[in-house]
């Protein structure tokens, strides 16, 4: 089948179909139906882009009793505070206790949903996902693995929904779309991917104006911590097979001696992975005492998502992830234990 942005699709049409009557099912209003939508831990512009983009879709249909929330600290990366629709999200503990129906976006496994996995147990659960490793957690699945992003499968339901994109919507699909394929250069960009983004960039966008918000802006310190993250790089061509490994890490004692947060440390995969010498780049990113948030990328020969979901993540082919314990060497040694064990 093809979905409405003309790319190929894995979700079915009968599962579309109990998508949309699912929605359809619920009462709008004041005195409505609670619907909470949830996106993944540490989300990034996918996960909150998706999750508010068709949040400001479910608005225009008349629903009013809307809480968007991820799990753990409530902490939005700068980048993103200025999306429509940020006046939705709520902390954690703000969520829904029994809502009547949960929206999970970019969220591929429940572990990702932390504490908030307790409200899967509401009567209907909407799984929207583009993560090839999903296991499958919902009653009504709409996982498209060969989708560039959470925010195509999102622009699939609202258009059968027969919400119509406004710049606001627009907006945050774009940033959706633009952060999950690198700025429109991974492989995932298909004339389907451009064909999206031309017709979310005809509402009004200035594309110019939202990749210097998210790619191209971050403070001075943001910059010196890189530096020195940069600096500490260690590459392994014998790993992989011999494709090699490039790998680095990043400490809370480094975010608080530069005065940064986290999410400055999202895009430092990026010149990792530029190193000629490795297929695989590994960033080592300390969430807690003796626990890493590990991101894994790949150039196309190794299948880094079989790493990841050997290690309790899960992810795509070149793009995946996990939640490391120990020191940053042991989390890179069962990295490459598993590289040379060829679970690739």
């Amino acid at each position: 089948m093809t979905t409405p942005s003309g790319a190929p699709g894995g979700v079915t049409d009968a599962e579309w179909a109990a998508a949309v009557e699912a929605v359809r099912g619920l009462t709008p209003g004041p005195e409505g139906d609670e619907i909470q939508l949830i996106c993944h831990v540490n989300p990034d512009g996918d996960a909150l882009g998706s999750m508010l983009g068709f949040a400001l879709g479910l608005r225009r249909l008349g629903f009013t009793r809307l809480r968007a929330t991820f799990p753990g600290e409530f902490e939005v990366p700068t980048p993103y505070q200025s999306l429509p629709g940020f006046d939705l999200l709520v902390p954690q503990r703000a969520a829904y206790p029994s809502p009547d129906v949960v929206l999970t976006f970019d969220v591929a496994a429940e572990s990702r949903l932390g504490d908030l996995a307790r409200l899967l147990a509401a009567p209907c659960v909407i799984v929207l996902d583009h993560h090839a490793s999903n296991t499958h957690f919902g009653r009504i699945e709409l996982v498209d693995p060969r989708a560039a992003a959470t925010s195509v499968v999102v622009e699939g339901l609202l258009t059968r929904l027969g919400v119509p994109l406004d710049a606001e919507i627009a907006e945050c699909l774009y940033v959706a779309l633009a952060t999950d394929t690198g700025s429109f250069k991974f492989d995932m960009t298909t004339p389907a991917v451009h064909e999206l983004a031309a017709r979310l960039i005809a509402t009004g966008l200035s594309p110019g104006d939202i990749s210097r918000q998210i790619f191209d802006t971050r403070p001075f310190g943001a910059m010196k911590l890189v530096g020195e993250v940069l600096g500490r790089a260690a590459l392994d061509p014998t790993a992989a097979g011999g494709r090699g490994m490039v790998w680095t890490y990043a400490t809370q004692d480094d975010l608080a001696r530069y005065g940064q947060r986290p999410y400055v440390l999202d895009t430092l995969i990026d010149p990792v992975r530029g190193v000629a010498e490795a297929d695989v780049a590994v960033i080592v990113k300390q969430s807690g005492d003796g626990e890493w948030a590990v991101s894994l990328r790949s150039k196309g020969a190794v299948d880094v998502s079989k790493v990841a979901v050997a290690l309790g993540g899960g992810g795509h082919r070149l793009a995946a992830g996990f939640t490391g314990r120990g020191t940053p060497g042991e989390v890179i040694d069962s990295v490459r234990q598993l590289l040379d064990q060829n679970l690739i």
